[in-house]
């Protein structure tokens, strides 16, 4: 496993990023749906089988 270097990189305000520092993306269902007949349903069945893809798509600004 390589170690990342601490106090090697900089944000765009200068300040190194630690190694604890980080972001989490969690997919999740309209809100409410349960109780919208029209959303998708979140409700899964005793057999069924539960399959979602998820794709981020993150650019980065590199005139700056």
């Amino acid at each position: 496993m390589t170690e990342w270097p601490a106090g090697k990189i900089s944000r765009s305000a200068g300040k190194p990023y630690r190694q604890t520092d980080a972001f989490t993306l969690e997919t999740q269902h309209f809100p409410d749906s349960p109780n919208k007949p029209n959303f998708p349903s979140t409700v899964l069945r005793p057999g069924e089988t539960f399959k979602s893809t998820t794709v981020y798509k993150l650019l980065t600004d590199a005139s700056s």
